[in-house]
């Protein structure tokens, strides 16, 4: 499932910040809305009078508690037994940014979301295949779901077409997959709500608006965590199929048909920056990016391209700036334990 690869030509990529991974052909359907602005900055929408909800308010609640994989520090945490067999596949590659400011092809550059109070107005989901991908919907969970119509949906509309509503005030988190709008509802490939103040997983085997079970939102590398001065969770990251192993473990719940052997990784597996790079002759915004790699890691959760790790657009980011990432190739990581 969800095996959306762009491949992206060498000077293409050497060139320009932002490629889309995990890319698809948009599918424009009569009487659908699959573009809507992706530049939001959150809130509501017109049933919801008096909300004033910000995106800086998702990072002023707990994202699932304290003792939850997304929370775990993982610095010190043993390294793979098939740590060198695994990094030498990645270590070529280099990590990419798959988010930023301005527009590339027609749409913000990551996947955005929307921050709503408790109020929102709930909207019913049909789980439908289209000509993008297939319907999940005996997987998904069945609504309605408290996203606003008017929600950013990323590509605006193009590729996997995520859209991600934080309820600030219940604490439950909404994503929906290959996502459009159909009158008064939403329609989706897949969808899945997470109540942010429990450790309940998905149902075994089940996916989600991601390729591995998992939930986007917390993966994401958003920018009101700059304005803080710390990412305090794993950053979502993507491999291509060779390099994913066919299998999962917690907290990823879904595995997808890879061609990864034994020296790969599963979904939900977690690589470190090694704690001797040096990071000081980076920007501060990329240092907090960085230490979060070290202390966190990367959690592997679709298919795509090599190393892209993935945020959520914002006119605040200095796109230049996100290209020195890339100054970090595969070599500069060590595999957390899971073998």
């Amino acid at each position: 499932m969800k095996t959306f690869i762009l491949m992206m030509k060498a000077g293409l990529v050497f060139g320009l910040l932002i490629l889309a991974s995990c890319k698809k052909t948009s599918n424009d359907n009569d009487g659908d809305n699959k573009t809507n602005d992706s530049g939001g900055s959150g809130g509501g929408d017109n049933n919801t009078p008096g909300c004033t909800a910000t995106k800086a308010d998702a990072e002023s609640i707990a994202i699932f508690p304290a003792d939850n994989a997304w929370n775990k520090d993982i610095s010190g945490s043993a390294i793979d037994p098939y740590n060198t067999q695994i990094i030498d596949a990645l270590k070529g590659y280099s990590i990419k940014a798959d988010f930023g400011s301005g527009i590339w092809e027609g749409s913000p550059i990551g996947i955005p979301y929307v921050v709503v109070c408790g109020n929102q107005t709930k909207y019913s989901v049909t789980f439908r295949g289209d000509g993008d991908d297939d319907n999940y919907g005996d997987q998904s969970d069945k609504g309605p779901y408290a996203i606003p119509l008017n929600a950013p949906i990323e590509g605006n509309g193009a590729g996997d077409a995520h859209v991600i509503s934080v309820d600030k005030d219940n604490r439950i988190l909404y994503e929906l997959y290959n996502a459009n709008v159909n009158g008064n509802h939403w329609e989706a490939s897949s969808g899945a709500i997470f109540d942010l103040k429990t450790n309940t997983l998905r149902t075994d085997t089940w996916t989600s608006a991601d390729g591995a079970g998992l939930p986007i939102f917390p993966g994401l590398v958003r920018y009101e965590e700059i304005v803080k001065g710390e990412i305090d969770h794993p950053i979502r990251f993507t491999l291509e199929k060779p390099n994913v192993k066919p299998a999962y473990i917690s907290p990823a719940r879904h595995k997808v048909n890879s061609t990864g052997g034994q020296y790969s990784l599963p979904f939900g597996a977690r690589i470190r920056l090694k704690s001797s790079f040096n990071i000081s002759s980076y920007s501060a915004t990329n240092q907090v990016i960085l230490k979060a790699m070290k202390k966190y890691g990367l959690i592997l959760a679709d298919i795509g391209s090599n190393l892209f790790i993935t945020g959520a657009p914002d006119d605040r980011w200095n796109n230049d700036d996100l290209r020195k990432l890339g100054n970090v190739k595969g070599s500069d990581f060590e595999v957390v334990k899971f073998n």
